[in-house]
C-alpha cells in the first residue's frame, strides 16, 4: 500500500514538472519570454488563476497556450483527484485496519505475548516469527510497534503494565507471556498483573541486576534470565571448555535453517504411548535424534536408558530437520 502511494505521487509529481518544463520551454522559444516570465505563465495557465498575459501573445504563441491550457488543466484536475484519492485510502486504512487487527487479537488464543520490542523483545519476536507460532508484541513506542508490523508481526501500542492493555492484548487466553522492558520495576508490574489476571499464564523475564531475580520469581516469573551473569559464564567457558561451547553454538545457531530442537509432549493418543524409549529408537528412520526425555515429575534424563517407559505428559527433546519433526510430532500427540 504504501509503495503504492508512493508511486501515485512520483508520478503526479513528474507530471507536473515535464508540463512546467514543457510550457516555459514553449513560451521562450516561441515568444521570446525570459525564463522567469515563462515560467510565471505556465504555471497561471495550468492552475487557472487567471492572470492576464504578461504580454500581448502571436497566433503561434496562443495555439501553443491552447494546448497547454488542455493539458495542463487536466494534469492539475488529474492531480487534485489522485491526492483526494490517496488522503480517504490513507483514512479508511488506518480505520479499517485498527478493526481488523482487532478482530485478530479477539481471535488469538493459545499465544504469546512480547512485553517490548526493545533488543530483547525484538529478537525473541523473530525468533518466534521463525517458528511460526502466535504471538503479539505489545510497546508503549508507535515507532518500535511499526517496525514490527513492518515486519509482519502482529504488534499493538500499549502500556502492558496496565491490566486493561494485557485483557486487550487476550492475556486471558494467553499461553506465555516474555517480560522484557528495560526496567526490572516494570518488568515486576507485568508479571504481577498478567499472573492475577491468568495463573496458568507460563511467564519468563529478564533481570538486570542478580537481586532483582529473587523478587521476580517470587512474583510469578516460571523463568528468569540475568543477561550479565549469562554473559559472564559463557565468556569464562569460551577460554575453559572452548569446544563446548563451540559445539552449543553450533547446535543453537549453526546448524542450518532446516534443522532444528524441538520439544513434543506424548499425549494419550499417540502410538508410543507406554513403550519404551527402546522402541521409540524405531524414530530414527525419520532421521531424528532423541537427545533427552523431561518426566512428568520435572526430572531430566539425558541419555535415556532403552528400558525407560515413555509415558502420557512426558516431553522429547529431540534434534532434526523440520519436515521430520512435524511426522514425529504426529505421531508422538495424534
Amino acid at each position: 500500500m504504501r509503495r503504492r502511494l508512493v508511486y501515485r505521487i512520483a508520478a503526479i509529481a513528474g507530471l507536473l514538472s515535464i508540463i512546467l518544463v514543457a510550457g516555459t520551454i514553449g513560451f521562450v522559444l516561441i515568444e521570446g519570454y525570459s525564463w522567469f516570465d515563462a515560467f510565471y505563465m505556465t504555471l497561471t495557465t495550468i492552475t487557472t488563476v487567471g492572470y492576464q498575459e504578461i504580454q500581448h501573445l502571436s497566433r503561434a504563441g496562443r495555439v501553443f497556450n491552447s494546448f497547454l491550457i488542455l493539458f495542463g488543466v487536466s494534469a492539475m484536475f488529474l492531480a487534485v483527484g489522485a491526492m483526494t484519492q490517496t488522503i480517504i485510502e490513507l483514512e479508511l486504512q488506518d480505520r479499517y485496519g485498527k478493526r481488523r487487527k482487532k478482530r485478530m487479537i479477539e481471535h488469538l488464543s493459545d499465544h504469546f505475548i512480547v512485553c517490548g520490542f526493545g533488543r530483547v523483545g525484538r529478537n525473541a519476536s523473530y525468533e518466534f516469527q521463525r517458528t511460526g507460532v502466535r504471538f503479539l508484541v505489545i510497546d508503549r513506542n508507535e515507532q518500535r510497534v511499526a517496525k514490527a508490523e513492518n515486519a509482519g508481526m502482529l504488534a499493538i501500542v500499549a502500556d502492558a503494565t496496565h491490566d486493561d492493555c494485557l485483557r486487550e492484548a487476550g492475556v486471558l487466553r494467553a499461553k506465555g507471556l516474555i517480560a522484557a522492558l528495560p526496567s526490572d520495576a516494570e518488568n515486576l508490574f507485568i508479571i504481577l498483573s498478567a499472573k492475577t489476571l491468568n495463573p496458568q499464564l507460563t511467564v519468563v523475564t529478564r533481570a538486570s541486576e542478580e537481586e532483582a531475580g529473587e523478587k521476580l520469581r517470587r512474583a510469578g516469573a516460571d523463568t528468569v534470565f540475568t543477561p550479565y551473569s549469562m554473559a559472564g559464564r559463557q565468556l569464562a567457558d569460551a577460554l575453559v571448555r572452548p569446544h563446548v561451547v563451540e559445539f552449543l553454538d553450533f547446535t543453537g545457531s549453526n546448524i542450518g535453517p532446516k534443522v532444528t530442537m524441538e520439544q513434543v509432549c506424548v499425549t494419550a493418543r499417540a502410538e508410543f504411548n507406554r513403550k519404551t524409549f527402546g522402541q521409540l529408537l524405531e524414530l530414527r528412520k525419520y532421521g531424528v535424534i532423541v537427545l533427552a526425555v523431561r518426566k512428568q515429575n520435572g526430572e531430566t534424563m539425558f541419555n535415556p536408558p532403552a528400558e525407560l517407559e515413555i509415558s502420557v505428559g512426558d516431553f522429547l527433546i529431540v534434534m532434526g530437520e523440520r519436515s521430520n519433526l512435524q511426522k514425529i510430532e504426529q505421531i508422538l500427540t495424534c
